[in-house]
């Protein structure tokens, strides 16, 4: 049994005590738990339920197990014989959950 659910705009595939990576949630704490409700299909059995745009009374079971930042991420710009070099980069922010139940 598995589900596409949508967290912060983003699709992710959603299974029994799978750790999925999200983006950062503000207020979310480690051990606290969470509910998505946005789910966009859900696949029981050989039964496959598609959302019109979500499916009506599922939802998501999580918990929260971290967060933090990504590997850094450089951002090169230049432009060839004009002398313009730009070296930028950044760390996105990322919450760690693990799905606990998946409501049907």
């Amino acid at each position: 049994m598995y589900a596409i659910v949508d967290i912060k705009g983003f699709q992710f595939r959603a299974e029994k005590n799978a750790v999925l990576r999200v983006p950062l949630l503000n207020t979310a704490e480690p051990g606290q738990a969470l509910e998505f409700d946005r789910v966009l299909l859900l696949r029981k059995d050989d039964e496959v339920v598609v959302g019109t745009p979500v499916v009506e009374g599922a939802s998501i079971l999580a918990e929260v197990i971290d967060s933090g930042k990504g590997k850094k991420k450089v951002i090169y710009h230049h432009k060839r014989r004009k002398g313009y070099r730009v070296k930028k980069g950044y760390r996105e922010q990322y919450t760690d959950i693990r799905v606990t139940d998946i409501k049907a």
